[in-house]
């Protein structure tokens, strides 16, 4: 409505000066041609000619004499005294000064046997203009009326759902993130309610994912605690064998370790996670540093007299030495781990298109499908798989995953061709 009274408002400041001179115009024109038609006809009577004249070719004339007093008897144009006594002064006059409200009226002054008149022309009121003007007022009080409903049932359309989605951030906000919005719609509304609604899913397995950290953590650390605990208090007592006093005392120490292991790679994970941890780069070669785990690791491998093949070829990269290395370390500790007696561990390396290969095979009892998308996340066990007697804590290949995406890296893990696991870490030559 504001519109449509803007537009009418504008267009009329926009065209009234042309409107006007347009108008003045044609009833000047009018005027003049009426007087010719007179001074041609050669008619005696002026008063006469003029009432006949009037009112054809839609034109309505008015004459006044110079004592200002009408000589048409016509009503309906009647004009005020200072455009008479105006035009008499002889001026051409008019009364279109601002918007017109009344009857436009123009006088022309004229002489006819020594005398002055004063003719005033205006325009001829036509029925049919009448009713064809009502009509177009009429069909904009209906444009108005149907095109303000039809924009509330459009706002309504566009709001109704931004109003679901409002409420549904508030239930977000209070850690409700089991919210499903529709998204039937194929417009911009339809593709926000649909990236709502993976992002509700996401932070609903981001939550669960904290619930499942501080459960899995208390466990973790509650294990331990119970163990020495127990074994604290079975020392004091007085009446126990040397041999159960060290057993005991063993048990507590591995613990002990157990939490100590615990803390460490908890605080390492806590600072990889942090996007401000700056990168130690330097120029090194990985070939060698694989060697260097694997010799590391062989009291481990040797022990379950596992077989350790390895396939590198010369790479020289630019990453964070030690943070690779520990990516390595854990890498094939778990193959070690999940290896059974006289197994087989192979270690390949190779550079393709600038980017470096590396994959650690084993033939250990391998990660089924379902659970290999989850084995990066903080203390993942494969239970169904693991054999209670290996220790560890799940936080692992957590470790290892923080610092391959450090290195703008991937990782993946398969079947090995044996049925093992198969572990690929793609990163690039060059930090970028």
């Amino acid at each position: 409505m504001f519109s449509l009274l803007a537009a009418y408002i504008g267009t009329n400041i926009l065209y009234h000066d042309h409107a006007q001179d347009e108008m003045k115009k044609i009833l000047i024109h009018n005027g003049k041609k009426a007087l010719e038609i007179y001074k041609t006809t050669k008619s005696d009577d002026l008063l006469s000619f003029m009432k006949a004249y009037s009112g054809t070719s839609g034109t309505r004339l008015q004459l006044y004499k110079k004592d200002g007093v009408p000589l048409l008897k016509d009503k309906n144009l009647e004009v005020e005294k200072k455009y008479v006594d105006s035009v008499l002064a002889g001026n051409i006059t008019d009364n279109f000064k601002g918007f017109i409200t009344h009857v436009p009226i123009v006088g022309i002054p004229f002489q006819e046997n020594g005398k002055h008149y004063a003719i005033f022309v205006t325009i001829e009121r036509n029925q049919f203009e009448d009713q064809l003007m009502t009509a177009i007022h009429l069909m904009y009080v209906v444009i108005v009326f149907f095109g303000s409903l039809l924009i509330i049932i459009a706002a309504r359309y566009v709001v109704h759902p931004l109003v679901k989605l409002t409420e549904a951030t508030r239930k977000m906000a209070k850690g409700n993130f089991n919210i499903v919005l529709p998204t039937n719609r194929k417009d911009e509304i339809g593709a926000l309610s649909a990236s709502f609604n993976v992002m509700a899913k996401e932070l609903g397995k981001l939550d669960q994912m904290r619930q499942e950290f501080v459960s899995n953590v208390s466990h973790e650390i509650q294990s331990p605690l119970t163990s020495i605990s127990g074994f604290s208090k079975a020392l004091k007592q007085k009446k126990i064998s040397e041999e159960n006093r060290i057993r005991y005392l063993s048990i507590i120490e591995q613990e002990s370790d157990r939490l100590s292991r615990l803390a460490r790679n908890l605080l390492r994970l806590s600072h990889l996670q942090q996007d401000q941890l700056l990168l130690n780069l330097s120029n090194f070669r990985l070939d060698e540093q694989l060697r260097g785990v694997v010799i590391a690791l062989e009291p481990q491998w040797s022990a379950k007299e596992i077989v350790t093949e390895i396939h590198l070829k010369p790479i020289t990269i630019e990453a964070d030495e030690d943070q690779l290395k520990q990516v390595w370390t854990n890498l094939i500790n778990n193959s070690i781990k999940f290896t059974p007696h006289q197994g087989k561990i192979t270690i390949k390396a190779f550079l393709q298109n600038n980017l470096i290969s590396v994959s650690i095979t084993d033939t250990g009892i391998g990660i089924p499908e379902e659970e290999r998308k989850d084995i990066f996340k903080p203390f993942h066990k494969v239970d169904k798989s693991r054999d209670p007697s290996i220790k560890g804590n799940g936080i692992g290949l957590s470790i290892v995953k923080q610092i391959v995406d450090l290195h703008h890296g991937e990782i993946n893990v398969s079947e090995g061709p044996e049925g093992g696991a198969k572990f690929i870490v793609i990163l690039p030559l060059k930090y970028i």
